[in-house]
């Protein structure tokens, strides 16, 4: 019978990057980093909610960010109203952009968030994110101006097909993406975690994500316990009991500037799970409201601090002429 914390294959992971990852440098920010590629870890939710524990994970922004994502919404006034500010950097990098220009008023990012919160037409227009996650979960672009709600179908499947394959939502938009994207038209922030697969199995619902792109210290910590939230309300708004959370990385990698920090988490030994519960009286994805979500139990090592990195994008001066000749 195997013992193992489940958090260990977390933990192992990290260790792998430090020995035996690629040393490279982020093309954005320069900062260095180790990483490996093509690796999974995975988690039977039916044994606790897998919020890891060899650090503090920040479960207000976990639930608050997936909320935000199921509602379709791409404005971060929604998280920075609930005092989440785990989107800030993004479209503030955007509006400095124009305010080094001198097109519009200079303002520190404290004194951006701040307008977000007080003014909602600057919210409106400076707040958005086209084509985030939320977006693309619940209004997939399509022609003829219609959209598509992927959530939804996802759930009517589920409920009417339980044992086909084909339950997947993407969030990879070649359209608006790196070169492929009309010139002014690629979004200048990275989409990470691309591609969601459930299956139901025994009655058990389970869920692999891929993620390309995986910041393993401070990201997927979070985008752990943001899947397995999903995998979770999924499972109870379709009837299911829960089952697997899997995580597959592409790119995994460590920051340099979180070495440190890594090498102390390391030192530190997995604690209990926690659990979730949802109210049973709610039954519909869109009526899920943060007090209906529960969690018991968590009893984390202290937090480790380290900066983000804003790293990714794409910036216009590295188009390769691609849209000419497609």
């Amino acid at each position: 019978m195997d013992t193992q914390h489940p958090e260990q294959q977390y933990l192992e992971l990290l260790r792998d990057i430090l020995a035996n990852g690629s040393e490279k440098k982020d093309h954005n920010t320069g900062m260095g980093l180790k990483s490996v590629f093509g690796r999974q870890i995975r988690f039977d939710l039916s044994k606790g909610f897998p919020l890891l524990t060899t650090k503090r994970v920040y479960w207000k922004g976990v639930l608050h960010e997936l909320l935000w994502f199921l509602s379709g919404s791409s404005n971060i006034k929604y998280l920075v109203d609930n005092e989440v500010h785990i989107w800030d950097d993004y479209p503030y990098k955007s509006y400095k952009k124009i305010s080094d220009k001198k097109e519009v008023p200079s303002l520190t990012q404290q004194e951006f968030i701040q307008k977000i919160k007080e003014d909602s037409s600057f919210a409106e227009k400076w707040g958005d994110l086209p084509k985030i996650y939320g977006e693309l979960w619940r209004r997939w672009p399509a022609k003829n101006g219609r959209t598509i709600d992927q959530i939804s179908w996802i759930i009517g499947e589920l409920k009417a097909y339980p044992h086909r394959k084909h339950h997947v939502f993407s969030v990879w938009n070649p359209e608006y993406l790196y070169s492929m994207a009309l010139p002014g038209e690629a979004l200048s922030f990275p989409l990470c975690h691309i591609l969601v697969h459930f299956n139901v199995s025994d009655n058990k619902l389970s869920c692999q994500l891929y993620q390309r792109s995986a910041d393993m210290f401070l990201g997927v910590p979070f985008n752990i316990g943001s899947y397995a939230l999903l995998t979770q309300i999924i499972a109870h708004v379709c009837g299911y009991e829960v089952g697997e959370f899997v995580h597959t990385f592409g790119d995994a990698h460590i920051y340099a500037n979180h070495f440190e920090q890594v090498n102390e988490q390391l030192t530190r030994e997995p604690k209990q799970f926690p659990t979730l519960t949802i109210d049973p009286n709610i039954r519909d994805i869109d009526s899920i409201k943060p007090e209906h979500i529960h969690l018991e139990g968590y009893d984390p090592h202290p937090t480790l601090k380290a900066d983000l990195t804003v790293a990714g994008g794409f910036n216009e001066d590295d188009r390769i002429d691609f849209t000419k000749k497609n």
